[in-house]
């Protein structure tokens, strides 16, 4: 059969990415414990397309994918996905997002009860033909914050709020990248208190003595956070923002901040 999307277009315009968006297929993420936890991922992944062609072969962008799909994916699976593509499809460059939702084990802080807490995750990856895979791993982690301003002002109490810290890292080449465990665990420490998916009252009591002794704006767990980062082992570039969802307010405190991180 005729090959449309191999023939010709004169319009003179490549386009830079063009792939599929939105596909969802399972797949195996290595835990701390050395075990895997499947996860059930929203992908997206593109080519570059040269002018002179009319169209990509979309089909091929899940023929390489579904192969994966009860296989451990991370980083070096990243870059075999994406070597796959560039020959497959003929492209120069390639990049794919794996959005996922992973599970942490947690404890209740006092009675210890066992919970389990979802965080939001992403796998990104992008390589040029000839080149090394750019890797970025995502985490959002939320947190627990209370106002300084209002425990300052107020005779009874403090006005607190969920807030979320979103954060992008990219490691040298050279560096294995952190676990997601490990990552949740130091951006945590970085709010007021910690998020817990199932709380009993005398863990209830914990949970806001805490943030109340530990007071944080926005701005002071952002702070907290880029220092944190900057302290991780062969980091190269990351970006963190941080959104508090007010209690008194109609509206967001928000707090942004990107880097990259000074050789050594």
């Amino acid at each position: 059969m005729k090959d449309v999307q191999s023939t010709t277009d004169n319009r003179g315009i490549a386009i830079q990415r063009v792939g599929i968006k939105d596909a969802y297929l399972p797949f195996l993420i290595k835990t701390k414990a050395g075990g895997y936890q499947q996860v059930g991922a929203k992908i997206s992944f593109a080519v570059e397309l040269p002018m002179e062609y009319k169209g990509t072969h979309m089909s091929r962008f899940l023929e390489i994918l579904n192969p994966w799909s009860q296989k451990p994916v991370a980083e070096p699976e990243l870059a075999e996905i994406l070597k796959e593509a560039l020959e497959k499809l003929q492209a120069e460059s390639a990049n794919i997002t794996i959005e996922f939702k992973y599970f942490v084990d947690r404890q209740a802080p006092v009675s210890g009860k066992a919970s389990v807490l979802d965080i939001d995750c992403c796998f990104a990856g992008s390589m040029k033909k000839g080149e090394a895979l750019k890797f970025t791993l995502g985490v959002k982690v939320p947190y627990t914050s209370l106002c300084p301003c209002s425990k300052e002002i107020s005779r009874y109490g403090a006005h607190n709020q969920r807030g979320v810290m979103d954060v992008m890292l990219r490691f040298k080449p050279e560096c294995e990248c952190i676990l997601i465990e490990d990552l949740v665990a130091l951006l945590e420490k970085q709010a007021s208190c910690q998020v817990y998916p199932l709380l009993k009252r005398e863990d209830e009591k914990f949970v806001t003595e805490t943030a109340y002794e530990n007071p944080k704006f926005v701005e002071d767990i952002l702070r907290d956070g880029v220092l944190v980062l900057r302290s991780l082992e062969g980091i190269q570039w990351f970006s963190l923002e941080c959104e508090n969802f007010e209690s008194i307010h109609n509206h967001s405190a928000y707090a942004a901040h990107e880097e990259n991180v000074a050789e050594d």
